[in-house]
């Protein structure tokens, strides 16, 4: 699996840069994510698949209104009407150069993301998926698709800051891409990476009442 990190920002394109540009499998692209050679595009949208504004509504229009018609059938049918955050799904294109699409919800209806796991969630979907999943006919995702480009997860309307967004996305290629994931010793050590995702300090909740 070959994932292709893609932004116009300056400053996401940098964190990027400091915190995933050595690992292994992993390439960073300073453009527009429709440039990218890749078998799959990520739309980081909402748990509705509605593609309204941002770049889903780019995305809308670069692949044309089957893609949202078949991604809102498919959460309908298969998901009972929600593709929660922490969840994936792919869906053809009919695009000659992009084939797939795979929506991660990155928030159920827009909302600002600060102080939230959503970008490591939805990032650890989308490698999940790919790794592990499979389309409905059953055939292995990974089968299809080897090359995937990733946007700037919760950057836009979420407004999470560059450095919380690449951190987040990090940790999620280090455990799923990488398969370096450990199971939390306890559930203060889960509490402390869970905070370690959008602050610089772990809290300890069990002090507080």
């Amino acid at each position: 699996m070959q994932i292709v990190l893609a932004a116009l920002d300056d400053s996401l394109v940098r964190s990027w840069e400091s915190t995933c540009g050595s690992m292994e499998n992993v390439k960073i692209h300073h453009g527009s994510i429709f440039d990218v050679k890749c078998d799959a595009l990520v739309s980081p949208g909402n748990s509705f698949g509605f593609m309204d504004d941002g770049l889903d509504l780019e995305i809308s229009e670069y692949f044309g209104g089957q893609v949202l018609e078949r991604l809102q059938k498919l959460i309908q049918a298969r998901h009972h009407g929600e593709l929660l955050v922490g969840m994936a799904e792919i869906v053809d294109t009919d695009h000659a150069e992009i084939p797939y699409l795979i929506a991660a919800p990155i928030m159920r209806v827009p909302t600002v993301l600060r102080e939230t796991v959503n970008v490591y969630l939805a990032t650890r979907a989308i490698l999940t998926l790919v790794k592990f999943g499979s389309v409905p006919d059953g055939t292995p995702v990974k089968h299809i698709i080897e090359t995937i480009a990733i946007p700037g997860m919760g950057t836009g309307t979420g407004k999470v800051p560059a450095h919380i967004c690449a951190n987040q996305m990090k940790v999620a290629l280090e455990e799923i891409l990488l398969s370096k994931y450990e199971f939390p010793q306890s559930l203060l050590h889960a509490q402390r990476c869970h905070h370690l995702l959008y602050t610089e300090e772990s809290e300890d909740l069990h002090g507080a009442n």
